[in-house]
């Protein structure tokens, strides 16, 4: 049995939220691969594993079993084809806890333009974001997929989204977006009607504010 294996084999998953401080972010490097290289005491602390508990282990060493494959699918075919992707993603602690998060990525590449490294930064999510809107979603996804395969749950997640006339990346923005405009954070910030382009540079400006760069 690989360090893998034996660190996963240990969780025994409870049903309780990592406390943790939700003013930090979580950051990572990993190779192309998905194979850690660095984490911040950040991640250390909120997984609760130790640095050499984490270097050279895939990433996925974190996943819980409550999300839904599909999503890890579409945010692997966006980082392939080196494009950033904002995706809630829920992980498991070494403690069996789990932690919400929002990812943000930035991509290396070598001099011949190949993808070397990702650079990702994580943030907690508004609980009222996750409880009203990204839980009931991924559940369904879930049961879909133990049903009928991802394939499937993929097909169900394109329908979701296109009846929202919205992609994923909008849809959790714009969740996020109303939270926070309600909690008076963005007041600044009003909604107006913009022309396609304006509207992308809008959302890289809007996860820009919100990861802090």
């Amino acid at each position: 049995m690989n360090q893998e294996n034996q660190l996963q084999g240990q969780k025994t998953i409870i049903d309780k939220e990592v406390s943790w401080d939700k003013t930090q972010v979580i950051m990572s490097k990993t190779n192309a691969f998905g194979i850690i290289e660095y984490a911040n005491e950040i991640f250390v602390d909120v997984s609760g594993y130790e640095d050499y508990e984490l270097m050279g282990q895939p990433h996925n060493i974190i996943r819980h079993p409550d999300m839904p494959k599909v999503i890890f699918k579409v945010l692997w075919e966006n980082l392939k084809n080196g494009k950033n992707f904002h995706a809630i993603v829920k992980n498991l602690a070494k403690s069996g806890r789990y932690y919400w998060v929002i990812t943000d990525f930035e991509i290396s590449r070598d001099e011949n333009d190949v993808i070397v490294n990702y650079f990702g930064r994580r943030q907690a999510v508004p609980q009222e974001v996750i409880a009203l809107h990204i839980e009931p979603l991924y559940k369904k996804l879930l049961q879909i997929e133990a049903a009928s395969g991802m394939e499937f749950s993929e097909k169900y997640l394109i329908g979701f989204l296109e009846e929202k006339k919205k992609t994923y990346v909008e849809y959790i923005k714009d969740l996020i977006f109303e939270h926070e405009k309600g909690q008076a954070k963005f007041a600044q910030y009003e909604e107006r009607a913009v022309v396609e382009e304006e509207e992308e540079e809008e959302e890289r400006g809007f996860f820009r504010r919100l990861f802090n760069r």
